[in-house]
């Protein structure tokens, strides 16, 4: 019987780690520390070695990163803030929840944000731009900084699938004001459950953030300002701390096994394989391809017993939830992210596959478009 090849592969690595995470648990329930903590000390200090930056703040989630983030640099209700349409609805939801509004630039075919297309949705109502660094690639931030200080509007980087990603050597996450990053499961960086943090230079925001994540206590019974329940677990920190240190490996495998697929699918007529740009160091989050008869490759993968997935199915102005609360948006305006909307596809490219194995999905995707 044919071995299913996984889209991801999270037990395998939890069990290869698992007597790692065995004694960070143990010394947890030994010091009593749950929430914040040494683990949590030793991990924002080790986030700021990693990507070069002052400051890091860890916190409950992507998500609340991007809030957080927001909110300190002055977004309020009415504020205008511009970002992709194809993103995981977090990085609206973000915008959403401060009663601000989001305000839609189209996608290059690499999948990030046209910086063309974000100078014509500059208005006098527009606080922030917030690039997307989607499926652990960058976008063009030497024009979107370039665009930052002309018109003096910060930027808020959204490199929740993007650790380790570089734009001219430089890590993304650290071009902008702040950078919001996340530690989900399915991560390149994954805690067991929840986790994000928060990145900047500015000792100012990073303060603000501190104080924000934990009710805006300083003290003991001295709140300062009216904050936010954002903390991440002790626990949470020491697997991070474990994980990091096999990040660069982690990145590694997931690179060799984009060139085995670049290998084996180049120069094919029904797909566009993703743009490998020479500025960028590019982390795999996802492996993207873009394709003609998407829906029938992916129902055949599916019978061959090959995980796919799609990221993400819908633009955000399409999901109901931004229909319930929006004017419904003319989609001739954003012809390319509603062009691959409906061709793209995600392939597995977890640090677990074997050459074999991916090798053996290329082959099913040439069978398919012989038949």
């Amino acid at each position: 019987m044919k071995k299913k090849i996984p889209y991801i592969n999270i037990i395998k690595q939890s069990k290869s780690e698992k007597k790692d995470i065995n004694q960070i648990l143990n010394s947890l329930f030994a010091n009593g520390q749950f929430v914040l903590g040494n683990e949590v000390k030793k991990f924002e200090k080790n986030i700021c070695k990693y990507l070069k930056i002052k400051n890091c703040i860890a916190l409950n989630s992507g998500t609340d990163a991007l809030v957080l983030g927001l909110f300190l640099l002055g977004v309020r209700k009415g504020d205008e803030i511009i970002t992709p349409p194809n993103s995981f609805i977090a990085s609206t939801a973000a915008i959403v929840h401060l009663g601000a509004k989001p305000v839609f630039a189209d996608i290059k075919t690499d999948l990030s944000i046209d910086p063309k297309e974000i100078l014509k949705k500059i208005t006098k109502k527009t606080k922030v731009i917030m690039p997307v660094h989607l499926s652990g690639n960058s976008c063009d931030m030497e024009k979107i900084i370039l665009i930052s200080k002309k018109y003096k509007i910060p930027v808020l980087e959204d490199a929740a699938q993007a650790i380790g990603t570089k734009f001219k050597k430089k890590f993304v996450g650290t071009f902008g004001e702040v950078g919001c990053f996340s530690a989900h499961p399915l991560k390149n960086l994954n805690a067991i459950g929840d986790a994000g943090y928060l990145v900047t230079n500015n000792d100012k925001i990073a303060k603000k953030a501190r104080l924000l994540r934990n009710h805006g206590i300083e003290k003991r019974d001295q709140v300062l300002k009216f904050g936010y329940v954002s903390r991440m677990d002790n626990f949470q920190a020491g697997v991070l701390n474990l994980r990091l240190k096999k990040l660069g490996k982690i990145i590694s495998k997931r690179r060799k096994n984009a060139e085995i697929y670049y290998k084996n699918l180049k120069n094919m007529k029904n797909i566009i394989l993703p743009n490998l740009q020479k500025n960028v160091f590019q982390t795999f989050h996802t492996y993207i391809i873009t394709v003609n008869r998407r829906d029938e490759l992916k129902k055949f993968l599916q019978k061959k017993k090959i995980s796919t997935a799609i990221h993400y199915p819908k633009l955000i102005f399409d999901q109901n939830a931004y229909k319930e609360k929006f004017n419904i948006i003319n989609k001739k305006k954003f012809p390319v992210a509603s062009r691959l909307v409906k061709k793209i596809l995600t392939l597995p490219i977890n640090q677990f596959l074997s050459k074999l194995e991916i090798e053996n999905i290329c082959d099913e995707i040439k069978k398919f478009y012989k038949r």
